[in-house]
Protein backbone atom coordinates (compact mmCIF):
# COMPACT_ATOMS: atom_id res chain seq x y z
CA UNK A 1 0.00 0.00 0.00
CA UNK A 2 1.06 3.45 -0.24
CA UNK A 3 2.13 4.89 2.83
CA UNK A 4 3.76 8.21 3.51
CA UNK A 5 6.54 7.74 5.61
CA UNK A 6 5.04 10.07 8.69
CA UNK A 7 2.56 7.44 8.98
CA UNK A 8 2.47 5.76 12.33
CA UNK A 9 2.95 1.69 12.10
CA UNK A 10 3.76 -1.35 14.35
CA UNK A 11 5.97 -4.10 13.20
CA UNK A 12 5.52 -7.87 14.92
CA UNK A 13 7.66 -10.90 14.24
CA UNK A 14 5.83 -14.18 15.03
CA UNK A 15 3.68 -12.80 18.11
CA UNK A 16 6.41 -10.06 19.83
CA UNK A 17 6.32 -6.77 18.69
CA UNK A 18 10.01 -5.21 17.23
CA UNK A 19 9.38 -1.83 16.52
CA UNK A 20 6.29 1.13 16.74
CA UNK A 21 6.57 4.25 15.22
CA UNK A 22 6.84 6.27 12.13
CA UNK A 23 7.45 3.85 9.13
CA UNK A 24 10.54 4.94 8.54
CA UNK A 25 11.86 4.37 11.76
CA UNK A 26 9.99 1.40 12.24
CA UNK A 27 11.34 -0.18 8.63
CA UNK A 28 14.80 0.34 9.30
CA UNK A 29 14.41 -1.99 12.66
CA UNK A 30 12.87 -4.50 10.80
CA UNK A 31 15.41 -4.25 8.34
CA UNK A 32 18.03 -4.99 11.34
CA UNK A 33 15.88 -7.59 12.25
CA UNK A 34 15.57 -9.52 9.36
CA UNK A 35 19.45 -8.97 8.82
CA UNK A 36 20.31 -10.75 11.94
CA UNK A 37 18.48 -13.45 10.37
CA UNK A 38 15.26 -13.87 12.47
CA UNK A 39 12.87 -16.64 10.29
CA UNK A 40 9.33 -15.91 12.11
CA UNK A 41 7.45 -14.10 10.13
CA UNK A 42 6.96 -9.83 9.83
CA UNK A 43 3.85 -8.43 9.64
CA UNK A 44 4.06 -4.35 9.62
CA UNK A 45 0.44 -2.41 10.35
CA UNK A 46 -0.58 1.08 9.80
CA UNK A 47 -1.67 1.77 13.63
CA UNK A 48 -5.28 3.56 12.25
CA UNK A 49 -6.61 1.14 10.13
CA UNK A 50 -4.69 -2.23 10.23
CA UNK A 51 -3.75 -2.59 6.68
CA UNK A 52 -0.55 -4.32 6.35
CA UNK A 53 2.22 -2.45 4.95
CA UNK A 54 4.91 -4.41 2.55
CA UNK A 55 8.31 -2.86 3.15
CA UNK A 56 10.99 -3.36 0.15
CA UNK A 57 14.13 -4.13 2.13
CA UNK A 58 16.85 -4.66 -0.43
CA UNK A 59 19.81 -3.23 0.07
CA UNK A 60 21.56 -1.08 2.98
CA UNK A 61 19.76 0.53 5.46
CA UNK A 62 20.22 3.43 3.54
CA UNK A 63 18.72 2.43 0.37
CA UNK A 64 15.60 1.55 1.98
CA UNK A 65 14.92 4.81 4.04
CA UNK A 66 15.79 6.37 0.45
CA UNK A 67 13.26 3.94 -1.31
CA UNK A 68 10.89 5.22 1.69
CA UNK A 69 11.30 9.01 0.70
CA UNK A 70 10.58 7.91 -3.12
CA UNK A 71 7.26 6.45 -2.34
CA UNK A 72 4.11 7.66 -3.76
CA UNK A 73 1.73 8.96 -0.86
CA UNK A 74 -1.76 8.05 -0.57
CA UNK A 75 -2.71 10.74 -3.31
CA UNK A 76 -0.27 9.44 -5.79
CA UNK A 77 2.46 11.94 -5.09
CA UNK A 78 5.24 11.41 -4.04
CA UNK A 79 6.63 12.52 -0.35
CA UNK A 80 8.40 16.00 -0.95
CA UNK A 81 12.43 16.24 -0.68
CA UNK A 82 13.85 17.22 2.91
CA UNK A 83 13.93 21.39 3.08
CA UNK A 84 11.39 21.47 0.05
CA UNK A 85 8.80 24.19 1.42
CA UNK A 86 4.95 23.33 1.06
CA UNK A 87 4.61 26.67 -1.53
CA UNK A 88 7.25 24.76 -4.12
CA UNK A 89 4.51 21.24 -4.19
CA UNK A 90 1.13 23.36 -4.07
CA UNK A 91 -1.15 22.21 -6.81
CA UNK A 92 -3.41 24.48 -8.96
CA UNK A 93 -7.04 25.44 -7.18
CA UNK A 94 -7.69 26.90 -3.48
CA UNK A 95 -4.90 25.02 -1.43
CA UNK A 96 -5.46 26.93 1.67
CA UNK A 97 -8.96 25.78 2.07
CA UNK A 98 -7.82 21.93 0.74
CA UNK A 99 -10.42 21.78 -2.26
CA UNK A 100 -10.70 18.82 -3.98
CA UNK A 101 -12.94 18.52 -7.09
CA UNK A 102 -14.43 14.81 -7.52
CA UNK A 103 -17.09 13.43 -9.80
CA UNK A 104 -20.65 13.31 -7.81
CA UNK A 105 -23.58 11.06 -9.44
CA UNK A 106 -26.99 12.22 -8.22
CA UNK A 107 -30.50 12.08 -9.77
CA UNK A 108 -31.93 14.86 -11.42
CA UNK A 109 -34.07 15.96 -8.31
CA UNK A 110 -31.17 15.95 -6.16
CA UNK A 111 -29.50 18.29 -8.02
CA UNK A 112 -32.87 20.73 -8.58
CA UNK A 113 -32.82 20.48 -4.45
CA UNK A 114 -29.15 21.39 -4.11
CA UNK A 115 -29.35 24.37 -7.19
CA UNK A 116 -31.93 26.20 -4.87
CA UNK A 117 -30.01 25.87 -1.81
CA UNK A 118 -28.00 29.12 -0.62
CA UNK A 119 -24.33 29.15 -1.76
CA UNK A 120 -24.88 26.54 -4.26
CA UNK A 121 -24.37 22.33 -4.61
CA UNK A 122 -20.73 22.71 -3.49
CA UNK A 123 -21.12 24.59 0.05
CA UNK A 124 -24.72 22.55 0.59
CA UNK A 125 -23.06 19.49 0.36
CA UNK A 126 -20.57 20.20 2.35
CA UNK A 127 -23.08 21.11 4.91
CA UNK A 128 -24.80 17.85 4.78
CA UNK A 129 -21.54 15.93 5.15
CA UNK A 130 -20.52 18.02 7.53
CA UNK A 131 -23.98 17.17 9.85
CA UNK A 132 -23.77 13.84 9.17
CA UNK A 133 -20.31 13.44 10.38
CA UNK A 134 -21.13 15.40 13.33
CA UNK A 135 -24.35 13.34 14.13
CA UNK A 136 -22.86 10.15 13.43
CA UNK A 137 -19.23 10.35 14.90
CA UNK A 138 -19.71 8.19 18.05
CA UNK A 139 -21.03 5.16 15.48
CA UNK A 140 -18.12 5.97 12.97
CA UNK A 141 -15.81 5.46 15.50
CA UNK A 142 -16.70 2.52 16.68
CA UNK A 143 -17.00 1.02 12.96
CA UNK A 144 -13.55 2.05 11.99
CA UNK A 145 -12.49 0.43 15.79
CA UNK A 146 -14.00 -2.73 14.95
CA UNK A 147 -12.75 -2.86 11.33
CA UNK A 148 -9.22 -2.19 12.81
CA UNK A 149 -9.57 -4.85 15.53
CA UNK A 150 -10.53 -7.18 13.10
CA UNK A 151 -8.42 -6.78 10.45
CA UNK A 152 -5.16 -7.24 12.93
CA UNK A 153 -6.73 -9.92 14.68
CA UNK A 154 -7.45 -12.20 11.47
CA UNK A 155 -3.73 -11.41 10.30
CA UNK A 156 -1.98 -12.32 13.01
CA UNK A 157 -4.09 -14.49 15.36
CA UNK A 158 -6.71 -16.13 12.99
CA UNK A 159 -4.81 -19.47 14.26
CA UNK A 160 -4.90 -18.17 17.73
CA UNK A 161 -7.42 -20.01 20.74
CA UNK A 162 -10.52 -18.21 20.93
CA UNK A 163 -10.27 -16.12 17.81
CA UNK A 164 -13.86 -16.66 16.58
CA UNK A 165 -15.43 -15.96 20.61
CA UNK A 166 -13.07 -12.81 20.65
CA UNK A 167 -13.88 -11.38 17.49
CA UNK A 168 -18.12 -12.09 18.07
CA UNK A 169 -17.17 -10.28 21.61
CA UNK A 170 -15.97 -7.27 19.50
CA UNK A 171 -18.60 -6.78 17.29
CA UNK A 172 -21.26 -7.62 20.27
CA UNK A 173 -19.22 -4.44 22.21
CA UNK A 174 -18.64 -6.91 24.95
CA UNK A 175 -15.19 -5.75 26.43
CA UNK A 176 -15.30 -8.43 28.87
CA UNK A 177 -15.98 -11.43 27.13
CA UNK A 178 -13.32 -10.19 24.57
CA UNK A 179 -10.28 -9.60 26.75
CA UNK A 180 -11.06 -12.68 28.68
CA UNK A 181 -10.69 -14.64 25.35
CA UNK A 182 -7.39 -12.89 24.44
CA UNK A 183 -5.61 -13.61 27.72
CA UNK A 184 -4.02 -17.07 26.44
CA UNK A 185 -2.79 -14.86 23.47
CA UNK A 186 1.08 -13.71 23.33
CA UNK A 187 1.13 -10.44 24.91
CA UNK A 188 2.03 -7.80 22.72
CA UNK A 189 -0.28 -8.76 20.16
CA UNK A 190 -3.22 -8.81 22.98
CA UNK A 191 -2.21 -5.41 24.07
CA UNK A 192 -1.96 -4.04 20.97
CA UNK A 193 -5.32 -5.77 19.78
CA UNK A 194 -6.98 -4.17 22.87
CA UNK A 195 -5.66 -0.60 22.12
CA UNK A 196 -6.91 -1.00 18.46
CA UNK A 197 -10.72 -2.20 19.55
CA UNK A 198 -11.13 0.30 22.97
CA UNK A 199 -12.92 2.49 21.13
CA UNK A 200 -15.20 -0.15 19.97
CA UNK A 201 -16.20 -0.62 24.12
CA UNK A 202 -16.85 3.23 24.96
CA UNK A 203 -20.10 3.98 26.35
CA UNK A 204 -22.80 4.88 24.16
CA UNK A 205 -24.84 8.03 24.58
CA UNK A 206 -28.36 8.37 24.95
CA UNK A 207 -30.29 10.99 22.81
CA UNK A 208 -29.45 13.56 25.24
CA UNK A 209 -25.53 13.13 24.44
CA UNK A 210 -24.72 11.30 27.85
CA UNK A 211 -22.88 8.38 28.15
CA UNK A 212 -25.49 5.28 29.07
Amino acid sequence: MNTSTSAYCTAFAGGRCIASGQLKAVALAVKTVVDQGDMEPILVFDDTTSALIELDLRGTPNDVAQRLEKTPGPDGAQNPPRGASAQEHRGPGRPRLGVVAREVTLLPRHWDWLACQPGGASVALRKLVDEARRAHAGKDRVRQAQEAAYRFMVAIGGHQSGFEEATRALFAGDATRFTERLQVWPADVRQHAQKLAAAAFEPKPHADGNPR
